[in-house]
């Protein structure tokens, strides 16, 4: 094989199956069948004349062959990628698609009502809203803007912040009285122990270090409906609790401490008009303190 017989779509399948590691996972990421997926490997095989994986139980594992072109295969990746990106970036018309990134109660909450009056001003746009924990790769544009609570570390990504966002204890609305002293007693819903470390999570862990955590979820939503149905007090966003039927807050003395927001969407795409349409519009909305 030649540099002139390979075909990036036999690259892009070996790239799929290597970060993976099964044909099922990758034929979703690129939209072929596992049958598919499973030929054009053999086919790339053959083609090359190595084996690029190794083939166990658990599923596929790179050979040395395959680890060593793996550099190769992610240059020309980008490459490609670049390729569509710039064409993208000269896209002057408001139509097409969009595809955010935030964490899901972010989206529901804060996100949508935005992106609801933008769909109205712009009815040529889709939009699509992943709701994910892992941070989407922008330069692969598997999103075109992404919001999260930490500052971008890519390379080639325009960020901005664009909100503090304000956190409160809540509890049921019909609750008596607030925690007192120690929290001794009372019951907590908190972040899984995976989130431990969260400002918010240490803040109360240090002003009810007695009171027990009877329910964890990295699922703010979650928590919310927990706190509602009355299963204990809870550390919020305010968006969330706020907008939460049958929660109040809950005043210990000090608030705990607020998380930036922050957005960002890679440099090729900063002339796409209906990107720069959205921007405008979320900004407008969200670009002062909650």
């Amino acid at each position: 094989m030649t540099g002139n017989d390979l075909e990036w779509s036999d690259v892009r399948i070996f790239l799929a199956i290597a970060r993976h590691g099964t044909l099922g996972a990758a034929a979703r990421q690129v939209g072929q069948t596992q049958p598919t997926m499973g030929r054009r490997l053999r086919a790339l095989e053959e083609a090359t004349g190595h084996a690029l994986f190794q083939r166990t139980r658990d599923g596929f594992v790179l050979t040395d062959e395959g680890a060593a072109v793996l550099a190769y295969a992610e240059r020309m990746e980008e490459e490609a990628l670049g390729f569509t990106r710039a064409l993208a970036g000269k896209d002057a018309q408001l139509s097409g698609l969009l595809r955010v990134s935030s964490s899901d109660w972010f989206g529901v909450h804060v996100l949508t009502p935005v992106f609801a009056r933008f769909l109205a001003q712009h009815r040529g746009v889709s939009l699509e809203l992943v709701t994910d924990a892992r941070p989407y790769n922008l330069a692969r544009r598997e999103a075109d803007l992404a919001f999260r609570i930490t500052p971008f570390e890519e390379a080639d990504v325009i960020q901005r912040k664009l909100m503090h966002m304000e956190y409160a204890l809540y509890g049921r609305i019909d609750l008596v009285a607030p925690p007192a002293g120690d929290g001794a007693g009372y019951t907590l819903i908190s972040m899984d122990s995976a989130f431990g470390t969260l400002p918010d999570v240490e803040w109360v862990k240090r002003m009810l270090p007695n009171a027990r955590i009877a329910f964890g979820s990295n699922n703010r939503g979650a928590q919310a409906r927990m706190c509602a149905e009355g299963g204990g007090f809870a550390v919020l966003p305010c968006p969330l609790g706020d907008t939460t039927a049958g929660l109040r807050r809950i005043d210990l003395g000090e608030a705990p401490p607020g998380r930036d927001v922050w957005l960002g969407y890679h440099r090729d795409l900063r002339r796409v008009a209906r990107l720069r349409a959205l921007l405008d519009l979320t900004i407008e909305a969200l670009g002062s303190d909650v």
